[in-house]
């Protein structure tokens, strides 16, 4: 029984539970539901989290140890030589699940009974496998085959199970929740409490998440400092990694690259989108608003690898005919300035649309009171609306901010994949997020320091938009006192 057919099990239990939990609080005050304690709907509602709440963590347990238990189970089938190395073990319960799932689908079209998946040999497996288009990629042995049949035999063992105990865990816990019921129960109590509870955790989802990400970044970075020094990394000037050795892994360059493309970018984004924003919250009429700020925000819904291929094809070709040939300042189209325009563009929605809902909501009496004391109506936006939205118009331009620092499909069409330190704007450079995509691609062994670089890449890359954002706490914090 599928995953999918217990979950609809679960909801079926909880839907009959909350009608039957309802009705049993109703019939058991005679109809007079002023004599109970929370509305019949409480009851109801109680008696579904009951059956399902339990029976969906018993689901999701099971999810994570079914696995680990096939392995364990199955493991005394593999070659010995195979099982006295983990990353041989790895690979050959790897191998395992992929023949198993090729028998999975013999059975599914039909090809081969269930049965007789479990007693197939190994040119038998592969003739019916090309019947339904599923390849091996590498010959089978015995070994293998006769784990994957026992891996698949006990997927369905262990899938009656699952079914069989969790379905029962929701019947239980529907049986439990309707003896409770009683005129003077706190369902209302129960339910808000259980609520509350699934508040906090979907809220904890980000923080966990955040702790996930530095985890896996932190502890791969430790290790990638254990094969390479911290300071030639930090300090190094040349960025020159090799799978075979000798490799120089100097972060500067990568860092010069991101500040510079993203400096571009912001003298792009920020004058153009700030300037829209006052015009269209402080002189456009209303028929003009309407037309021009859906215009902007569809530049928000453009994939960035079509203004990649802008970059490529128009923007880069255009600064190299016309600025880096004229004035031998260099002859590619790929460059500093390509990515920083192109990315600034994107990034002119951000700002325009963030700075026009905050300048909408600083308080018309500023406005009043400076129109009334005689202030012209830029005198006003440049002495009063301004100040008063700096905070919000900071925050709106560090997100833009980051949303430079992280692009990486614009900088690799448009920029090149040069590690350089050079002021040459019209020179191609690269970023760290392109060289974390660079160094994760491919057939990588991450044993190796030109790997790992990529996590010591990323952590350094959190640090800094970490920075970013403290940086726009305290300037947000030390204007936002002058207008409470």
């Amino acid at each position: 029984m599928t995953i999918t057919i217990v979950i609809a099990g679960i909801l079926a239990i909880a839907f009959a539970g909350f009608f039957l939990g309802r009705n049993r609080a109703i019939s058991r005050v005679s109809g007079n539901i002023r004599d109970l304690h929370s509305l019949p709907g409480y009851s109801g509602w109680f008696v579904a989290l009951a059956s399902s709440l339990p029976a969906l963590a018993v689901l999701v347990l099971w999810i994570i140890a079914q696995p680990i238990y096939l392995q364990s189970s199955v493991s005394h089938l593999l070659p010995a030589g195979v099982t006295a190395d983990a990353t041989a073990t790895e690979l050959a319960v790897a191998d395992l699940r992929r023949v198993a799932r090729g028998l999975d689908a013999t059975v599914e079209q039909g090809v081969l009974t269930a049965d007789a998946a479990l007693t197939i040999g190994v040119a038998d497996l592969r003739a019916t496998l090309g019947q339904v288009g599923v390849a091996l990629g590498s010959d089978v042995a015995p070994e293998t085959l006769a784990a994957a049949q026992a891996y698949r035999a006990g997927q369905g063992n262990l899938a009656v199970w699952r079914a069989i105990v969790i379905l029962a865990t929701a019947l239980i816990g529907a049986v439990v929740a309707l003896a409770l019921l009683a005129p003077d129960f706190r369902a209302r109590n129960h339910v808000e409490s259980v609520v509350k509870g699934m508040l906090i955790a979907a809220s904890t989802i980000a923080i966990l998440t955040t702790v996930g990400i530095i985890w896996s970044m932190l502890s791969e970075s430790l290790n990638f400092f254990q094969m390479y020094s911290a300071k030639d990394f930090f300090f190094g000037l040349t960025w020159s990694p090799n799978f075979s050795g000798g490799s120089e892994l100097g972060f500067l360059p990568l860092l010069w690259g991101t500040l510079y493309i993203s400096l571009v970018a912001m003298i792009v984004a920020v004058p153009l989108g700030l300037f829209t924003a006052i015009y269209l919250a402080e002189y456009a009429s209303p028929r003009a608003r309407a037309i021009i700020k859906p215009l902007i925000e569809v530049i928000a819904g453009i994939p960035t690898v079509v203004f990649g291929l802008f970059a490529l094809i128009t923007v880069g070709p255009f600064l190299r005919d016309y600025f880096a040939q004229p004035f031998n300042l260099g002859t590619s189209g790929s460059s500093v300035m390509t990515a920083g325009i192109v990315i600034g563009i994107l990034n002119i929605p951000f700002i325009s649309s963030l700075a026009d809902d905050i300048i909408n909501a600083v308080p018309q009496t500023l406005r009043d009171g400076s129109l009334g004391l005689g202030a012209t109506k830029s005198e006003t936006v440049r002495q009063v609306i301004l100040p008063a939205a700096l905070p919000g118009i900071v925050g709106a331009v560090l997100l833009a901010a980051s949303r430079a620092i992280g692009e990486t499909m614009i900088v690799t069409m448009g920029a090149g994949a040069a590690a350089k330190l050079s002021l040459n704007p019209f020179e191609a450079m690269t970023t760290m997020t392109v060289k974390i995509v660079g160094q994760l691609t491919g057939d990588t062994d991450f044993a190796s320091p030109e790997t790992l670089v990529a996590f010591a890449l990323g952590i350094t890359l959190f640090v800094i938009t970490l920075g970013l954002n403290v940086f726009a706490l305290v300037i947000v914090r030390k204007y936002r006192e002058q207008y409470e």
